[in-house]
């Protein structure tokens, strides 16, 4: 799909409904936020939920986006993959080999215990909506609190919701963003 299913506000009328509810100015220039904001409340509510789960959780930063880009590769979520590519190298202490290595991590030896847990979880949660007995008793030896698995789940069962909207509603790149960083590679590859 290449085209917008809606199209996004200007970014002017983006940045004014985004004001008037409180939005972060820095999501109401994000095309997903230029399309959302045709609901303000709904926008709202999308960039509480993504900032909380981005700044305010107690998971580890790095583990949150490599659940973030497996998502994005195992989905075929572009918008996804491209945006938290930046992100995850500058801001969270994840290094290029390691997001490559997500393409296929089961037989990459880049990830410790945990973080297998972690990925194993991620996949079964997008693939089958929730997680077996025997995924939940290894996220219980990889996570040290209740808190942090219950925001794996919520984190993981959010942008696998942000890949669901942008696929379907063909939430197009931000202008000069060239797609699937660093070498192109899509999932279908």
């Amino acid at each position: 799909m290449s085209e917008h299913r809606i199209e996004m506000l200007d970014l002017e009328e983006a940045k004014k409904r985004a004001d008037e509810e409180e939005v972060s100015s820095q999501l109401a220039g994000l095309n997903i936020f230029r399309t959302l904001l045709h609901n303000p409340p709904l926008a709202k509510a999308t960039g509480d939920l993504l900032l909380t789960l981005l700044f305010q959780s107690s998971l580890d930063h790095r583990l949150r986006e490599l659940v973030i880009m497996r998502i994005g590769w195992s989905t075929n979520a572009v918008y996804e993959w491209t945006q938290h590519w930046k992100i995850a190298l500058e801001q969270f202490g994840c290094s290029e080999d390691d997001l490559l290595a997500l393409r296929d991590w089961r037989n990459s030896d880049r990830f410790d215990a945990a973080e297998r847990a972690i990925l194993a979880a991620t996949d079964e949660m997008v693939e089958t909506g929730s997680l077996s007995d025997s995924t939940w008793e290894d996220c219980e030896s990889a996570l040290d609190s209740e808190l942090t698995r219950l925001e794996l789940v919520t984190s993981i069962a959010t942008w696998n919701w942000i890949s669901q909207v942008t696929r379907s509603l063909g939430i197009t790149l931000e202008e000069g963003v060239e797609p699937w960083p660093p070498d192109g590679r899509t999932p279908g590859d």
